[in-house]
């Protein structure tokens, strides 16, 4: 018969949950630049984002589609300079 097995397990997000200041900043229509990981990025325009700015919907350029981003999945989502 099996045990039940007790995991310690943290209860914090592996990542914080938080977004970053400048993702206040974002709006709907803007150019912005993806950070995906040191030296990988994408550009896209921002299609929809909650009200919180927690989860931003990207059109990424050249036809690679649309995703939706949340603070905690280790991206950085920075307006594009014009």
């Amino acid at each position: 018969m099996a045990r039940k097995a007790k995991f310690d397990t943290a209860e914090a997000p592996l990542r914080q949950a938080t977004p970053a200041p400048h993702w206040e900043t974002l709006r709907q229509g803007d150019r912005v630049r993806v950070l995906l990981a040191p030296g990988f990025e994408a550009n896209g325009l921002v299609d929809a984002i909650t009200a919180d700015h927690s989860a931003v919907w990207i059109d990424f350029d050249g036809g690679r589609g649309r995703t939706l981003l949340h603070c905690s999945d280790g991206v950085d989502i920075v307006p594009r300079e014009s």
